[in-house]
């Protein structure tokens, strides 16, 4: 059965805790003062070794057997949503009435209850938006609690507790939990929200983006008549989803090249940025390139103005943001060949993604190696826009493995411009025989890939 958290100290076990989200969470949970344990399948560093230096205690799989042992004097599960019936350790939970809750439950109920929450929603940019508002409300002395689906390097962590007012969430659209198909921002009642952008994704469990829409619809009717919504105004999607019913303050955002659509703030190509006609500043060359990232910004230092920020404070916060680890992070160099890592995994991150390192190398050559990982790619829901998305790139590598279609099909269109493998030390020599000095080589999976960054890097040094 399910129950509200509870206000004292408790004893929490949590299933899926190396995952981004319940790691974040049990970071959060420790720090209020909570006993935490936990299980996963894959215990493996960083999260494993952040949670133990966290003096978490964690078990390897998921054993029924823990209910005896370890979490034994459980007083609540904490279930992640990679959990799912006909897990052992779950099927026990539920024979023996143990209580049991969501993440973003125990999240909501137990440290986010009389909190300020400025939620950032989006099938893109999310972790960036977060990291960018939080880092522009330290700077401003605010102090906020965060948890954010990637780690800021300003911050060096993914999640941390304050005593103040303000917390920072990364408002992810994928399903709760096995018992909660709402998605997890629902819970999280935010008196400031971003909605960045709104497209078709995770088609494991959205059959098609009315469903999406119809979730961030639900997100909407959370943010009270005094909260505000900083929303994308080039997305139709968006605008569908607020013409069901909006009852908050509204604030929209666009590039002065978009035409048609109306916003209160706009951004021109060379960074100078306005509110209702009024001009601003200019937004600092940022760590992060890509006209998306300008966005990103942008809607930042909007949620940012909402909580009592200066647009001109904002501004020189953002001029020292560092940005996001796996978000265009140089992972070094090796034989004049520079190795970058990325979380994209959908064609749009995919396009902007190259876009924004292009900017960055100018005439270089670029190498894209990209591993269609997620459960969307998997299924090959996007695979006919693959190859646009890779469009930019020099040379192209795709691993291959696991999928259910056929990716040289897919990427045929980039001719022989594209190879691809389903072996990884192949794929690995693919790449070291194609490179040259000079090159940039754009690693985008939004898991670790085996590994790739460094066997590349090793075998180049060598």
């Amino acid at each position: 059965m399910t129950s509200p958290a509870q206000k004292h100290a408790m004893r929490l076990h949590i299933l899926g805790i190396c995952g981004t989200f319940m790691g974040g969470v049990a970071a959060i949970a420790r720090a209020a003062g909570h006993a935490v344990t936990g299980c996963d399948a894959n215990v493996y560093p960083p999260m494993s070794t952040q949670l133990a230096a966290l003096g978490i205690a964690l078990t390897e799989g998921y054993d029924a057997k823990q209910l005896e042992t370890i979490a034994k004097d459980a007083d609540m599960f904490v279930v992640g949503n990679a959990l799912s019936r006909g897990n052992p350790l779950v099927e026990a939970i539920l024979d023996s009435g143990r209580i049991y809750t969501s993440g973003p439950q125990w999240l909501a109920e137990s440290a986010l209850h009389d909190k300020w929450v400025l939620a950032v929603a989006g099938t893109h940019g999310k972790t960036t938006a977060s990291a960018m508002l939080a880092w522009i409300l330290e700077r401003a002395g605010l102090r906020p609690g965060f948890l954010i689906g990637g780690v800021p390097v300003d911050f060096g962590v993914s999640a941390r507790l304050t005593d103040t007012p303000f917390f920072v969430i990364e408002a992810d659209e994928y399903d709760t939990a096995f018992f909660d198909k709402r998605s997890k921002f629902v819970h999280y009642r935010p008196r400031t929200a971003i909605l960045n952008n709104l497209e078709y994704d995770h088609a494991d469990i959205f059959p098609d983006l009315a469903a999406i829409e119809t979730q961030f619809h639900h997100l909407v009717r959370t943010v009270p008549r005094r909260g505000r919504l900083i929303v994308n105004a080039a997305e139709a999607s968006l605008e569908r989803v607020l013409v069901r019913g909006c009852w908050s303050e509204v604030e929209r955002f666009k590039g002065t090249e978009t035409p048609g659509a109306t916003a209160e703030w706009t951004i021109a190509p060379d960074r100078t940025f306005e509110l209702a006609g009024a001009p601003q500043g200019t937004l600092p060359e940022l760590a992060l390139p890509g006209r998306h990232n300008e966005f990103n910004a942008l809607a930042a230092l909007a949620a940012a103005r909402h909580a009592g920020v200066s647009p001109p404070a904002s501004v020189a916060a953002l001029a020292s943001f560092s940005g996001v680890r796996r978000r265009l992070e140089l992972r070094g160099t090796a034989a004049g060949v520079s190795v970058y890592d990325d979380f994209a995994h959908h064609p749009t991150a995919i396009a902007a993604t190259l876009e924004a390192l292009r900017r960055r190398i100018g005439r270089a050559r670029l190498l894209a190696v990209l591993e269609p990982r997620s459960n969307t790619m998997k299924l090959g829901t996007m695979k006919d826009r693959l190859a646009a998305s890779l469009g930019a790139a020099d040379l192209v590598f795709c691993y291959a493995a696991n999928l259910g279609w056929d990716a040289a099909a897919a990427l045929a269109p980039l001719k022989d411009r594209a190879k691809v493998e389903t072996d990884l030390g192949a794929l690995t020599e693919a790449i070291v025989g194609a490179s040259r000095a000079g090159d940039a080589v754009l690693i985008m999976s939004n898991g670790g890939f085996g590994g790739l960054h460094e066997k590349l890097l090793a075998r180049l040094s060598r």
